[in-house]
């Protein structure tokens, strides 16, 4: 089953200026299915292939020439002499834009040589897991919110012709994961040690984040937290939310909240399995919370648009979900409730009074049925929760 993916649009955009796309985004997510379905006349080949990789390395400006319309290059980061190819084949040629579209799973390497060796030339787009918008054009079905929250957002967890049970799948994602992306950049012998950090950052998801909590309760030092936080957000497997900076000068709150990108694998790494654990689980609001954030960061790199994501905190304790530094601003806040009541909209109100200085739009995020605006607030249903910033 393949699903048209929003981000498809981005990357036409991107490949119609830029002489090579780089694709990145955690496991999983679909790099090289979008790759394939935007660009079916270009020659696929991937470097998971050992004698195609050893033949690339061997000689990598004669490889490139093989391919004179250019290529989808997958797992680009296992070939480090490709990205110097590349670049000389672009720099010594009249490169056409979207000439070369790289992708690979080990997102740490990937960028990390495109960066050094493109700068300039390579435009990259974040591709996450699928949206609510996205699994809406499926004939999955989804009669609560509370379902897509458990199972996650993973394609392969919604691949009809495939028969993954959601707890083993997510189970060979950690392992994969550890043993390619992380096993290089730790060492070896504290694998099991990260994976209970990932444990224990599961249970901050929507939270801030303590890094001498989580010092003291692994044993580790303040700067190896610090390292590992940075390895989860640089693969895509978490994301932070910066305080809002305005001109309010009661934003004294300078801890980043942490968020999963998927909270299907947050579940899993909290032991939720069912609809019946996530209602009776102590965390529940900061999944519901987890989930809107992802959406909307999905909305905006599905355009290959920075997030421009933060929340707002004063010294008070007064705070707002998310602050959406757009077009315009919108004060966002983030509701488990499913009826669109006023109280919901009690920190937004309060929030748009204050500032002055800008247009803002308060909004609701809720897990009500319909979408509707009542008193200048917007009450965005669940289901529209990517639609509704569609055009921001």
């Amino acid at each position: 089953m393949l699903i048209q993916r929003t981000a498809r649009e981005a990357l036409l955009r991107l490949a119609s200026q830029f002489p090579v796309v780089g694709l990145t985004g955690p496991r999983q997510s679909g790099k090289s299915t979008l790759a394939k379905m935007t660009f079916p006349e270009k020659k696929y080949f991937t470097f998971d292939d050992k004698s195609l990789r050893e033949l690339a390395a061997s000689n990598p400006k004669d490889f490139l020439l093989s391919f004179p319309d250019g290529a989808i290059i997958d797992e680009a980061q296992k070939v480090p002499e490709i990205f110097d190819a590349v670049k000389y084949y672009v720099d010594n040629r009249n490169t056409a834009p979207g000439t070369f579209i790289l992708t690979g799973s080990s997102q740490f390497k990937l960028k990390e040589n495109m960066t050094d060796s493109l700068a300039g030339r390579v435009a990259f787009l974040k591709l996450l897991p699928l949206s609510i918008a996205e699994l809406n054009t499926t004939a999955e079905q989804f009669e609560t919110p509370y379902d897509m929250i458990v199972k996650g957002f993973y394609p392969p967890l919604h691949d009809t012709q495939k028969h993954f049970f959601k707890e083993d799948w997510f189970e060979s994602y950690i392992d994969t994961y550890l043993d390619y992306d992380v096993k290089d950049l730790i060492n070896a012998s504290n694998l099991s040690l990260f994976r209970r950090f990932i444990q224990i950052c599961a249970t901050y998801s929507g939270q801030m984040v303590s890094m001498d909590s989580i010092s003291k309760n692994l044993g580790i030092s303040a700067p190896t937290v610090k390292k590992w936080l940075s390895i989860l957000e640089s693969s895509y497997i978490i994301h932070f939310l910066e305080p809002d900076t305005n001109n309010l000068g009661k934003a004294v709150v300078k801890t980043p909240k942490l968020y999963f990108v998927d909270t299907g694998l947050l579940c899993h790494l909290l032991r939720i399995e069912t609809i019946a654990d996530l209602n009776l689980n102590l965390n529940k609001g900061a999944i519901v919370e987890t989930f809107a954030v992802s959406e909307l960061l999905k909305t905006r790199l599905n355009k290959a648009k920075k997030a421009n994501l933060t929340y707002f905190r004063d010294n008070k304790g007064f705070e707002v979900d998310i602050i959406a530094d757009w077009k315009h601003t919108f004060a966002v806040e983030i509701k488990s409730s499913s009826d669109a009541e006023k109280k919901l909209s009690a920190n937004v109100r309060k929030y748009i009074d204050l500032r002055s200085d800008v247009q803002c739009d308060g909004t609701v995020l809720y897990l009500g049925d319909f979408t509707c605006r009542i008193n200048n607030v917007n009450y965005v249903s669940w289901k529209d929760w990517g639609n509704f910033f569609e055009n921001v």
